[in-house]
């Protein structure tokens, strides 16, 4: 066992998460139809789920804990960045 994989899980649980929440997020607000747009709610919330589970799935391939934190951190960052720029355009 790594003696890293706290880190890996946090980074995929968490900021992952978060990664997840703001590229949805800005598909929400960029995608078709806008943030109005009526069934894009639900498919955005399963789109969620989905985006967060392949990244927590995929964080354990980081060849350490730390770079899967500055990686995902960095990540997220840059997708949140990213929606409140679409935000302030696009409302």
């Amino acid at each position: 066992m790594q003696p890293d994989w706290w880190r890996k899980t946090f980074a995929g649980g968490v900021l992952g998460l978060a990664l997840a929440y703001g590229l949805v997020g800005i598909f929400a607000w960029a995608g078709p139809g806008g943030i109005n747009a009526g069934d894009k709610v639900q498919f955005n919330m399963w789109m969620v789920a989905l985006i967060w589970l392949t990244v927590f799935s995929l964080t354990y391939l980081f060849r350490t804990g730390n770079r899967a934190l500055l990686f995902l951190g960095g990540a997220a960052a840059a997708a949140h960045l990213l929606l409140v720029l679409v935000r302030g355009v696009m409302s």
